[in-house]
């Protein structure tokens, strides 16, 4: 058995200027000597939405222009792209000192391909939404195992999609954000469901949508701020017309967080993005 071998470690919240109000984030730096059992252990251990190891691109993914690797897990398995994930690790990735081949963007690389994340004048990160893998509405199997899973009466769901960029999302939208608020779910009845809830906020709210997502078969029975869900609400609602080309959702108010996420639609890419706040630097031993 190999000895324990310290690593640069970071724990941030994303999607917040404040600490405590966001998604929180581990990410563990230089981490090629681990094995993938470590990896889950430690995302385990973390007991966070997700957890993250920052590796060197691939072969393939440096001759594309990648300027670090990142491998994503939850509490329950891998996942080939996260939001939060994207920017936390980005952001840790320059704090450790990581320079981008262009300096304006950099180029992560994961289990969807090659994300670019850019950084904005204020501080802020964003990544350009990857292609969905799936789209359309939801068959009627489904959307009814979700309305009486979320136990919401006929006529509740205004429209569904599905939002697959990767993870596999199903998004419902209701009527209004009350509604998404009051919701309740049976966690039982959602198994082998990735599920995003969303409204429009009401006129004057500071933010244009209340966004839910619940995801329990990774472990995760809410999440608090969801990067990946977000980036395919954005696509299908700018797409259809339904939101502007520039907007904010809030997301987390049940959690008692304060999650922000900024899209922004520029030519042919959406941008999801928010601000990182560190609450941890230091060392892990694994």
């Amino acid at each position: 058995m190999r000895p324990p071998i310290r690593h640069r470690f970071h724990q941030v919240d994303v999607f917040t200027t404040q600490p405590l109000k966001g998604n929180p984030l581990a990410v563990v730096h230089a981490a090629g000597d681990l094995d993938d059992a470590t990896f889950a252990a430690f995302a385990r251990w973390t007991n966070l939405s997700e957890t993250t190891f920052l590796l060197p691109p691939t072969q393939a993914g440096a001759a594309a222009g990648a300027d670090y690797r990142v491998r994503i897990f939850t509490p329950g398995g891998e996942l080939p792209f996260a939001g939060h994930p994207t920017l936390g690790s980005c952001w840790a990735w320059l704090a450790a000192g990581g320079q981008p081949r262009d300096s304006g963007v950099v180029v992560q690389e994961c289990g969807v391909g090659l994300v670019r994340v850019r950084r904005g004048e204020k501080g802020q990160l964003a990544f350009a939404a990857p292609p969905l893998r799936r789209s359309g509405p939801l068959d009627e199997a489904l959307l009814a195992r979700i309305v009486a899973a979320l136990g919401l009466a006929p006529g509740a769901v205004l429209r569904h999609e599905w939002l697959d960029n990767g993870p596999g999302w199903c998004g419902v939208m209701l009527h209004s954000a009350a509604e998404v608020l009051a919701v309740r779910p049976d966690m039982t009845q959602l198994a082998g469901i990735k599920l995003g809830l969303l409204a429009a906020q009401p006129a004057g709210a500071e933010t244009q949508f209340e966004v839910r997502a619940f995801v329990p078969d990774l472990g995760v029975p809410e999440d608090p701020v969801t990067g990946s869900l977000n980036a395919g609400i954005a696509q299908w609602l700018i797409g259809a017309g339904l939101a502007p080309a520039s907007y904010v959702a809030a997301q987390g108010t049940v959690l008692g967080r304060a999650g922000r996420v900024h899209v922004q639609q520029q030519g042919a890419d959406i941008w999801v993005g928010g601000d990182v706040v560190a609450c941890i630097d230091g060392e892990v031993t694994l």
